[in-house]
């Protein structure tokens, strides 16, 4: 590895655990408006209430890395998201590259495709391409990996154990540099693919649960299973107190605190 690519990744993985806890708030295009991203009308708010929790690094469009960031920059490490897709396809876009990643001080690009359906071929070769155009800058890739199914009448994000798995293995073979995929519910089996990872594996925090708790257990588990950390993002700026939900999945993820004693109130 590349010293240029190991400083980005260390800086990324700073916490002495050697685990990360990120913020995304890169879900616009994706939700195409839909009410759960309401949250996130107020970028700026959204900043600012975070970041007295000193979060790891934050997930975010280039647009609002140019509106929002600059209060910030050099504080918390930056990762730009590079691309958007809707579960039917209707979406399926790159809007950023690993130079724009730079020349915005990114430590990171993150590619978020789907995987399965009609156009998986296209996505993975964004991907793949994302990857050798980040060689050139010593940039790592972070993929975003959905795998979905086409049973019903609409397309749908699963999280199946076999699909995870494909997920992964589709991120290895495109030559990303960490891999965020959706807890597969169980520790055996999520397990089974981060020990069969050769690069990190991180936990997407996932649609919203019965429960705050439910959330916490999922992302304990998954850390217990060998996840190097978690990206969430609704489950924290969607919370009604998004600083301490933010501190409760630190506790959690980073330090090894009981969920039930994190959520504690929340």
């Amino acid at each position: 590895m590349s010293l240029g690519k190991q400083i980005r990744l260390n800086r990324i993985f700073a916490h002495p655990s050697g685990r990360l806890c990120s913020v995304a708030i890169d879900h616009w295009f994706g939700y195409r408006g839909a009410t759960e991203a309401l949250s996130l009308i107020d970028l700026p708010g959204v900043l600012a209430t975070l970041m007295p929790g000193r979060p790891g690094p934050f997930t975010m469009t280039k647009g609002a890395a140019m509106g929002c960031w600059p209060p910030y920059a050099g504080q918390v490490p930056l990762i730009i998201q590079s691309g958007y897709f809707t579960v039917d396809d209707r979406v399926v876009m790159q809007v950023s590259d690993p130079e724009e990643a730079v020349r915005l001080g990114a430590d990171a690009l993150a590619v978020a495709i789907a995987v399965r359906g009609p156009r998986e071929e296209e996505s993975l070769q964004a991907l793949a391409d994302q990857v050798t155009a980040a060689a050139d800058f010593d940039l790592p890739i972070i993929a975003h990996i959905y795998p979905r199914d086409y049973a019903g009448s609409e397309p749908k994000i699963v999280f199946t154990p076999s699909e995870i798995e494909w997920a992964v293995r589709c991120g290895i073979e495109c030559g990303a540099d960490v891999i965020k995929v959706g807890y597969t519910g169980d520790v055996a089996s999520f397990r089974r693919i981060t020990e069969a990872c050769p690069v990190p594996v991180i936990a997407a925090g996932g649609p919203k649960q019965p429960t705050f708790q439910a959330v916490l257990r999922d992302m304990r588990d998954a850390v217990t299973a060998g996840a190097r950390g978690a990206t969430i993002g609704r489950n924290i700026w969607g919370h009604p107190d998004p600083l301490a939900a933010l501190r409760a999945f630190q506790a959690v993820i980073l330090d090894d605190i009981d969920p039930e004693v994190a959520g504690q109130g929340l």
